[in-house]
């Protein structure tokens, strides 16, 4: 505890405020700080999406920044550059996300810009199609880079014709097609207090925050209370493979996870960094400095709220794709059958817990945690409790998540040349 003290993580000033239109506030001072980290958070993402909206999430995103009914595309960067602040935004599978970081003294633009694209975006015609076009080549840089797609074509393989199952930014198809009319109907039904968060981590006074997001964000009205994220259900045992002139062969292995905010979201990430997840994990130790089969090899978990996955990807020649595949599974079976060694996880519980130590100095970061949080679990887990938690992981908490995930029969995704030839894909 007198360690938790000396790392200053018990002395936490939070907000939190609920407006009369249901927009929710949370914010952590950080008072040794002279910036401020903000974002909009909303519950709309590709998750959200049917087949033939697929993609909207994204296009709704950039077409945000292409003007309100105050500022043109231009005005909204040249203010946010006048002060030296960073506006941007992201589209996940279930949010989307618009943010800014500034000087603590620029925090009243920040919410101004942030409130302007939130809830008066024009959708302008014109704009639109050039933004069309932006799309369309965001699509084919993916198709072009053969690791991004494999990723994408993992998560196809896990969940088939479900939403998680469709790529965030839709297809050319899908986005040639789209109009004004779509966009805004969409909007309409997800862009609203209800579903959204402000949260914002740095220097800050409470009561001109309040004030301000009340200001700027207080006469925004939607009846619209958003949509449920829809039940997903992982898949196993399905195998894609797309043929790719590419001189390495990309391939991803993945199984079910943990959902977002799971009891057992700590021992699979021990368990992460254990197998894949750094350089001395066991698979970039055999595959990479054992037998120099990878220059890339490393595992992942993703959690959504609901269910979750946790996958391997390697970058390898196509000559040694089956190879590396059994050694995969070999790996897998080791850790199985033969357990934990203490070092493995003392190192691999340390550098979760360190790695979440280093991560609360960016204010950045704790925004992040405490809108996703309290987006999707309508809670924001606090530093100390999370450190609690970490630190009650116990090798047989691994254990037991390694038997749950690795011994179900994977999906695997194969991109490359000679994708289809892979033989070695079944358990």
């Amino acid at each position: 505890m007198l360690m938790e003290k000396h790392l200053g993580i018990e002395k936490r000033m939070n907000d939190q405020w609920i407006l009369p239109n249901g927009l929710r506030i949370i914010g952590e001072r950080l008072p040794y700080l002279r910036s401020v980290s903000i974002g909009v958070w909303l519950g709309v993402g590709s998750m959200m999406e049917t087949p033939t909206e697929n993609g909207l999430s994204h296009f709704l995103e950039h077409m945000v920044f292409k003007g309100t009914a105050r500022r043109s595309a231009r005005q909204i960067a040249e203010e946010m550059d006048a002060v030296g602040g960073q506006l941007n935004a992201f589209t996940g599978k279930d949010c989307t996300c618009y943010y800014a970081k500034v000087i603590d003294e620029n925090l009243p633009l920040a919410v101004d810009i942030l409130a302007d694209l939130t809830c008066h975006a024009v959708l302008d015609e014109n704009e639109l199609n050039k933004e069309r076009g932006v799309i369309l080549e965001e699509i084919a840089m993916d198709e072009d880079s053969p690791e991004d797609l494999v990723h994408e074509l993992l998560s196809k393989a896990q969940f088939g014709e479900q939403s998680l199952g469709m790529p965030i930014l839709g297809t050319s198809e899908l986005i040639e097609n789209y109009s004004r009319a779509d966009l805004a109907a969409y909007r309409q039904k997800h862009y609203c207090p209800g579903n959204t968060v402000v949260a914002l981590a740095g220097n800050y006074d409470p009561e001109q925050v309040k004030a301000l997001v009340e200001e700027f964000f207080g006469e925004w009205e939607n009846p619209a209370i958003g949509l449920m994220l829809p039940e997903q259900k992982p898949l196993s045992g399905v195998n894609l493979s797309k043929e790719k002139d590419t001189e390495q062969m990309h391939l991803c292995m993945g199984f079910n996870g943990t959902p977002y905010g799971g009891e057992d979201i700590y021992p699979q990430a021990v368990l992460n960094n254990l197998l894949g997840g750094a350089m001395s994990s066991r698979l970039f130790q055999r595959i990479r400095e054992d037998l120099g089969m990878a220059y890339s090899i490393y595992t992942y978990p993703n959690s959504y709220r609901g269910c979750g996955t946790f996958a391997v990807y390697a970058g390898v020649s196509p000559r040694n794709a089956e190879k590396v595949l059994e050694e995969i599974r070999g790996e897998m079976k080791k850790l199985l059958e033969d357990g934990v060694t203490q070092k493995e996880f003392d190192a691999s519980k340390q550098q979760l817990r360190s790695g979440y130590l280093l991560g609360l100095e960016s204010p950045g970061t704790r925004m992040q945690a405490m809108g996703r949080g309290l987006l999707l679990l309508g809670k924001s887990v606090t530093p100390g409790e999370t450190i609690a938690r970490i630190e009650a992981v116990t090798m047989e908490h691994v254990m037991d998540k390694a038997r749950r995930i690795l011994t179900a029969d994977p999906c695997i995704a194969v991109v490359g040349k000679g994708a289809g030839e892979i033989r070695n894909q079944g358990s």
